[in-house]
């Protein structure tokens, strides 16, 4: 599978041209870490929310270091969706599978093979490549008969052989390096680091949650198989160590050559388990000293950067997957007076703001201003195309299909948009897309894309009444109405049926930048 996947990519690999200029040389080229934290709301930021509760003084520092994109979003208002995206440029409602969220064995890769990827266009700069943290992009286990498993659930994990290499993984997509965990690390049935492509050290024991914290941000332990040495509150913790260990490494062994680190946090998914010397320190709850925690491991980064002499040729981007959990959001507001999702509508797993609408930060020094800022509509697909300019790369058609550099925004050099258009998945592959283009938003579906507000107890005093109930749709003009309060669906029916089309057209074209 390594070999055919190897020939697939090396022939995509030889479609892209490789462009000069004042960074075409591999010695020249920055280093970038790209920390992608997990369920982290607009609201939990100081930089982004005025009233937040919580302190985040790391990350309000790298706001002032650097670049606040304001209206960025994830691709999906979902976790595996949007790693997929991520890492290929290519939203995932347009892959089988696209809209499914893996537990445990769960697999194979969403990454087809011959699919280009992030980390292997940097890799054919020179970069060296590595993977610390939450993968949940996929990946094969094996039973003892060697046949995949690709399965959720207790018995699935129960019949991995981890004597076997797992296929599927960061290593077949260009990372030369992983450590971290198959799925969500604390909340999926198999609690376990993987090191390359085997499991560290097996599972032997079901997890006891009796001994576990009880709190409302506590109740999302799936009951699997967990290993002796996986501590569920001192996950992240040994994430920053393996990241700090590959900058230290890297800086003593191959100063001269560039490196792409992708560093995808544990913080902020439920449960909140903040490690012990975090407890207590926010005043707002296990959530709120959870992000705290986050703030001081991006701190912590920063520190190895500048010890290792790479701060000032590293590009640095923050972000999330998502916007905030149900359980967080709710939690956090009636019991802390702090709004994870602030100050949009919906949460996690919603097409309204709220579920995709994410912090979005870039530090470059020398190149992007100190404490600038954006409203630029941007997606995370995007970090493929903009760091493919930045390394000299040009992508072929077939790669990246909705990725647009960012790199004109960044400098400070570019202010006309740079997307015609934004499309937002949400929970369920392409049964739940939302169009954006200018001020106006058009869901394509009723109701939220995500949540069932009207079935949840907890989420009834969340809901708005629809202005058009027995529309197909949801029509929103952000720059009057922020709130997505009032439906124009039936109001504005012209601007509904142009959004219409300019989504089937992306649906029928499988893209929606133009051709390169």
């Amino acid at each position: 599978m390594h070999v055919a996947r190897s020939i697939a990519v090396a022939v995509c690999l030889l479609g892209m041209a490789v462009t000069t200029g004042p960074l075409g040389r591999a010695a020249e080229l920055p280093n970038v870490l790209l920390i992608l934290a997990d369920d982290l709301g607009y609201g939990d930021l100081g930089c982004f929310n005025a009233t937040s509760e919580i302190r985040t003084p790391h990350l309000d520092r790298l706001a002032d270091q650097g670049l606040r994109m304001t209206d960025a979003h994830s691709p999906c208002t979902v976790c595996t969706p949007t790693r997929y995206s991520l890492l290929t440029g290519q939203m995932a409602f347009r892959i089988p599978r696209g809209g499914r969220v893996f537990t445990g064995a769960g697999g194979p890769s969403l990454i087809a093979e011959g699919r280009l990827t992030l980390p292997q266009m940097l890799r054919s700069r020179g970069y060296a490549t590595a993977c610390v943290g939450k993968w949940h992009v996929g990946l094969t286990f094996h039973d003892a008969e060697g046949k995949p498993i690709n399965e959720d659930g207790l018995e699935a994990v129960k019949r991995i052989d981890y004597s076997r290499r797992i296929d599927g993984g960061p290593l077949a997509v260009g990372f030369d390096s992983f450590f971290g965990t198959a799925c969500c690390p604390t909340t999926d049935w198999l609690y376990a680091f993987i090191e390359g492509d085997r499991v560290v050290n097996a599972p032997t024991q079901q997890l006891d949650r009796s001994a576990l914290p009880k709190h409302p941000y506590a109740n999302d332990n799936r009951p699997g198989m967990v290993a002796d040495d996986f501590d569920l509150e001192r996950v992240d913790l040994t994430f920053l160590t393996r990241s700090q260990q590959f900058l230290r490494d890297h800086a003593a062994s191959t100063p001269e050559k560039p490196f792409f680190l992708f560093h995808a946090t544990q913080a902020v998914h439920l449960p909140s388990f903040p490690a012990p010397q975090f407890q207590g320190r926010s005043g707002k709850g296990p959530h709120g000293d959870f992000i705290v925690e986050l703030d001081w491991i991006v701190g912590e980064l920063m520190k190895t950067l500048e010890e290792t002499g790479a701060a000032d040729n590293t590009i640095v981007i923050f972000t999330s997957d998502n916007g905030p959990e149900v359980t967080s959001v709710v939690h956090m507001r009636e019991d802390q007076g702090h709004d994870p999702a602030r100050p949009w509508r919906g949460m996690k797993r919603d097409n309204w703001e709220g579920g995709h609408r994410v912090p979005f930060l870039v530090r470059w020094p020398g190149e992007i201003a100190a404490g600038a800022s954006s409203d630029q509509l941007i997606c995370l697909t995007d970090v493929m195309a903009t760091l493919a300019d930045v390394a000299g790369v040009s992508l072929p058609d077939e790669a990246a299909e909705d990725s647009a550099s960012l790199l004109g925004v960044w400098r400070g050099e570019q202010q006309e948009p740079v997307h015609d258009y934004v499309i937002h998945q949400g929970f369920g592959g392409d049964r739940y897309l939302a169009i954006r283009q200018g001020d106006w938003k058009l869901l394509a579906h009723q109701g939220s894309g995500g949540n069932t507000y009207d079935r949840h107890p907890r989420l009834k005093a969340y809901q708005l009444p629809d202005d058009a109930p027995q529309a197909a749709g949801q029509l929103y003009n952000l720059a009057n109405d922020p709130d997505e309060a009032h439906n124009l669906y039936d109001a504005h029916p012209e601007q509904a049926a142009a959004l219409e089309r300019l989504l089937k057209e992306s649906l029928a074209s499988g893209r929606s930048v133009r051709s390169r």
